[in-house]
This record gives C-alpha cells, sequence and structure tokens, in this order.
C-alpha cells in the first residue's frame, strides 16, 4: 500500500507501509477480499506466512511470533530441534495439548490469535511484558483485530478518545487499553481477551516478590550476571552479525559488553549525535565500542533530517508517540540494516533496576505533603509535557468533560507495595508497553530489522522485582545492582559516570530551526488539532514566553507529533 503525502516544501514524498496480518471475527457477509482461511465467524486476510493450524485442525493460529525459548519448547513437544518449524507452528501444537495453559511456557513476544473451530471461540493474546501489540475494533457485528493500528483504518471511525488524547499529553503515548481512536482498544500485555464471552485473563502478572531481604547486594549482582548471560545469548542470531545501539549509557554499554563476550560473529554498534552545536555522548559510546572491539558507525542527524522524517516516523508508529527518539530510531534502524538483521538495545535499564527518573518522585512521597501535591499529581508531572498546562491547553468544554475523569495509573500508584516498587511498576506496565517497547517494535520493524531488548526479557523482570528496592536506587546511587553484574566486563568510566540520557535538541530546534515550520503547521486553523487545543497557549510557547526551565521544546515536539499522526492517519486523507 503506497501513501502520498505533501510536506510543507511541497515535495511529494512516497511512504511504503507494509499492512500486516488482519483477522475478521463475527458477522462475514459476502466479505471475499485476500481471504486465506476462513470458517463461519472467522476469516484470515493476507500474510500466509503468520498462519499456522494444529494437527487436529482444530485450532488455527494467526500471529507475530517471536519465541526466545524456541529449542526447549521443541523439546518438550518431543519434536526434533530444527529451524524449518515456525514459531507460529509451535504455538499449535502447544495450545492442542495444554490449550491456554501453554501461554505460561512462552518467552519472547507476541501479539496472537488462536481459533477454536470446534467451539467456535477465539482468543486475543499479547506476550507478558507487551514486546507486540494487538488491536481490535469495539463496534459494529464484525470484530477487526490486527497487529498494527493502522491496518485498522477502513474499520473505525475518526472519533478521538479524549481520555486517550488526555493522557498522550501529559505523558507523550497513550496509556492502557485505550487508543486515540474512540473505538479501537488494545490487548493488555499478559493477558487474552475470549470471544464472544468477551472474558479478560491474565496468565502472568508483574508482582513484587522479594525473597531474601538478608542477601548482600553481590548475591544478586550475580544472580542478574548469570541470567543476563542466559538471556543476551539466546537472542544473539547465531553464525550472523548482530548490531548494538549504543548510547554510551550503562544500559547499553552493559548489553554491548556482554554480547562481545558471547558471540563470535562481527558486532556492529551504533551511535548518533546532532551536530556540533549540541552536546553529545560519543565520548563514552566510543569508548565502550573500543574496549569491546566492535565495529561502531556514528550518524549525525541534522535538524533539518528531525523536521523532515518525523512524518514518515508517524505513519510508522501505531498511537502517536512524542518523544523526540522516535525519528533517530528509524534512521539509525536504517543504517544498521545494511549491515545485520537482529539489533539489540539497551531499553529496559531503568524501568526494572532504578533509574534516576524515579527521584522526583521518591522525593515527591517523602516531602508530597508539604506542597500539597498527591502522588498522582506529582507523577503526572515526573514527565515533565503537558499535565500542569491542561486547564488551559485544553479547549474549555473538553477539559470540563475530562477533569474528573480517573487515571489508569490511580491503582498501580496506590498498591499496597514498596513504594519504588510501584514506580516501576508504572514505568514496566505503561512506559515500558505503551511507549519504549512499540517504539522498538514498530520502528525496527519499518527498518526491515528484528529489535530485541534484552533487559525487557520477562525474566529479567521477574528478577527485577525479587530484588530489594535499596539495591536499585538508594539516594543518588542508581541501578547498583546492574552496576555490580557488569563490573568485571565495563570501564570504571562508564559504571560510575552519572546518568545522562539521550538528550534531543529540540528547544534549539523550534528556537532557531523550525519556528516558521511549526508556526505554519500548529497554527493553521484548519489543523487537526485545533478542534482540542487552544491555540493562544500554543503562540506562547512558540515564542518561548516565560520558558524558565527550558521545557517548551518538547512540549511543541509532542505537539507537532500529535498533528502530523492526525494528518496521516485521517480516514478523509487520501491514501
Amino acid at each position: 500500500m503506497l501513501f502520498n503525502f505533501f510536506k510543507s516544501s511541497d515535495v511529494i514524498t512516497n511512504i511504503e507501509f507494509n499492512s500486516s496480518w488482519c483477522v475478521a471475527y463475527g458477522k462475514l457477509n459476502n466479505f471475499t477480499r485476500d481471504i486465506i482461511w476462513q470458517d463461519q465467524q472467522f476469516a484470515v486476510i493476507s500474510k500466509s506466512d503468520k498462519i499456522a493450524i494444529s494437527d487436529s485442525k482444530r485450532f488455527v493460529i494467526v500471529g507475530d511470533i517471536w519465541l526466545s525459548n524456541r529449542g526447549e519448547l521443541l523439546q518438550k513437544l518431543g519434536i526434533e530441534i530444527n529451524h524449518t518449524c515456525s514459531h507460529q507452528k509451535i504455538v499449535a501444537q502447544l495450545w492442542e495439548k495444554y490449550n491456554s495453559e501453554c501461554l505460561k511456557l512462552l518467552l519472547g513476544m507476541f501479539g496472537l490469535v488462536v481459533w477454536d473451530c470446534e467451539k467456535q471461540e477465539l482468543y486475543l493474546i499479547r506476550d507478558a511484558i507487551g514486546g507486540r501489540t494487538l488491536y481490535y475494533t469495539t463496534t459494529g457485528l464484525t470484530y477487526w483485530i490486527a497487529p498494527k493500528l493502522r491496518t485498522l483504518t477502513p474499520y473505525r471511525s475518526d472519533n478521538l478518545d479524549l481520555v486517550a488524547l488526555r493522557d498522550y499529553l501529559c505523558c507523550a503515548f497513550v496509556p492502557g487499553e485505550r487508543t486515540l481512536w474512540q473505538d479501537i482498544k488494545e490487548i493488555r500485555p499478559g493477558s487474552f481477551l475470549k470471544l464472544p464471552s468477551h472474558k479478560v485473563d491474565h496468565y502472568w502478572q508483574l508482582k513484587e516478590q522479594i525473597i531474601d531481604t538478608n542477601q548482600p547486594l553481590e548475591w544478586y549482582g550475580e544472580k542478574l550476571r548469570f541470567l543476563l548471560e542466559q538471556v543476551v545469548k539466546e537472542y544473539l542470531p547465531e553464525n550472523q552479525p548482530v548490531g548494538i545501539f549504543l548510547s554510551g549509557g550503562l544500559d547499553s554499554s552493559s548489553i554491548t559488553a556482554l554480547a562481545a563476550k558471547l558471540h563470535h560473529a562481527p558486532i556492529h554498534t551504533y551511535s548518533i549525535h546532532f551536530g556540533a552545536e549540541t552536546a553529545n555522548e560519543l565520548e563514552f559510546s566510543s569508548l565502550v565500542s573500543q574496549h569491546c572491539q566492535t565495529q561502531h558507525h556514528i550518524l549525525e542527524i541534522s535538524f533539518r533530517d528531525m523536521w523532515e522524517r518525523l512524518l514518515e516516523t508517524m505513519v510508522y508508529l501505531d498511537d502517536p508517540i512524542g518523544d523526540p527518539l522516535t525519528v533517530p530510531n528509524l534512521l539509525i534502524g536504517r543504517i544498521a540494516r545494511k549491515n545485520v538483521q537482529i539489533t539489540l538495545n539497551g531499553e529496559g535499564g531503568d524501568p526494572c533496576f532504578g533509574g534516576p527518573k524515579n527521584q522526583p518522585m521518591l522525593i515527591n512521597s517523602l516531602y508530597g505533603s508539604i506542597h500539597n501535591q498527591d502522588s498522582l499529581q506529582a507523577y503526572l508531572s515526573s514527565f515533565q509535557k503537558c499535565a500542569l498546562d491542561l486547564p488551559r491547553l485544553l479547549k474549555p468544554e473538553i477539559w470540563q468533560s475530562l477533569k474528573n475523569e480517573s487515571s489508569i495509573f490511580d491503582h498501580d500508584l496506590n498498591a499496597d507495595v514498596n513504594y519504588l516498587n510501584r514506580l516501576m511498576f508504572l514505568n514496566i506496565k505503561f512506559k515500558g508497553a505503551d511507549q519504549i517497547l512499540t517504539k522498538v517494535n514498530n520502528l525496527t520493524q519499518a527498518a526491515d530489522l528484528q529489535g530485541l531488548s534484552p533487559l525487557f526479557d520477562q525474566r529479567v523482570v521477574e528478577l527485577s522485582m525479587q530484588i530489594p528496592p535499596e539495591y536499585k536506587l538508594s539516594g543518588v546511587e542508581e541501578k547498583a545492582v546492574l552496576k555490580k553484574a557488569v563490573s568485571d566486563i565495563l570501564p570504571d568510566t562508564i559504571i560510575h559516570r552519572p546518568k545522562s540520557g539521550m538528550m534531543v535538541p529540540v528547544q534549539l530546534g523550534f528556537r532557531k530551526y523550525w519556528p516558521r515550520k511549526a508556526r505554519k503547521l500548529l497554527l493553521n486553523r484548519n489543523s487537526q488539532i485545533s478542534a482540542y487545543i487552544n491555540q493562544d497557549i500554543l503562540r506562547e510557547w512558540l515564542d518561548f514566553q516565560g520558558d524558565i526551565w527550558g521545557r517548551y521544546g518538547v512540549k511543541l515536539w509532542l505537539l507537532v507529533s500529535l498533528e502530523i499522526w492526525l494528518q496521516v492517519n485521517k480516514n478523509t486523507l487520501e491514501k
């Protein structure tokens, strides 16, 4: 499917979007287009390589499935380990033997459906951590289900879910089962939806399971190191080069060092910077590359690239993500594809092992009552996006309809577990599944890559919930247990460097390089966001009036991303 879009430069850009598989359930009146398998109430559309049928012909499996424990599962089924049995076929055989209980055996990433021909029941299933996505429509006599939100465009209205819009403005992503479209929902990680009963079951849930508070940090460090070596080894492609997105921070450096220790084929590392006007972390990424003897590639991303490639990036995302790293992720993936087919990254270190972004919330837990700020306000404020601006940013009638709506975060913020683990629950369940892993999945696939996140492996996440909180984040010492786990394979400079994060210079971009383009896009009376957003406040932000803390750039990027995403996803536009 080919999309034609006009950029602000009036140049037509052709962006190819490869529609993924899709299934239909319910009323199938005279529907014949691209059907590759059909039952009375169930049809599979396109992508024949994503389907498998159990030996008894009772169960049909369709999905994007990557299993890290494939060999172990083949042994359990009594099948000789080989490369011809697809991941879909493995799930089909397991389902025939164990039914839904087999989901507890699967380790990896998957968004899949299972059709029971005998009972005429459909299961919609997502992996435990959220490495893959699965969406479904909620209106009409037919359910349409697909791993890509865009695939469902013909089967939905253009009505926005206003609660999802509010949450996007607060977080720069849409958390939970909602999507920005009112009549499309997302399956949550570790769960499955059963139709026609509409029953939701959880086959895996994130739990605090601190098993031994008497063990020292070193004991947990050794336990983590053993598991990380097992996971990284499973993720490495046999006898093939592998790529690693290397920022020079602890997380990506740890994965690089582990891969260098375990892999015998070439390792390519990739780092980015944004030109001479901005600070970068190339000193640290180059140090790690030299230490691990990788083939290192450095990509300079210009301000022009950032702006002009944003439209293409928004095409490949499902819900909008207002993180400025989206464009760099796509561009570095394109560079990596020249050398490798599989890439690893360090995503997951902060959510699982107590990154410094949790520190403001820990301070609030001690002093929040003094400032009369509840935990939800503090949590939303910690994103440093538009949470505090909503009463002015949203049009009055929209704000009035939303201001008393509950938050998806309330339950976990008030859970009866250690406070730091509460924050990590939120970061793993929502930011991890709905921003980080969705971004990795969609943008690596757009570059024809397989993107893997070892620190977000289900087993690593489970172990992180067994480690006492003081070994994760204690005062200013963050990720102590991860540092201990890799202390012998990384230079001290990397282990003990302060966390800085990959800073994309959007503040400079909106001040110097994009002001006219941003005004034309955001202040247009016919813009997509004009029905929801008060443009007066956008004028203030574009003029940087009162920007004491230098945060307007991030807010503007979030809104520009939203506007472009809406433009490329509206049904009314030519597709």
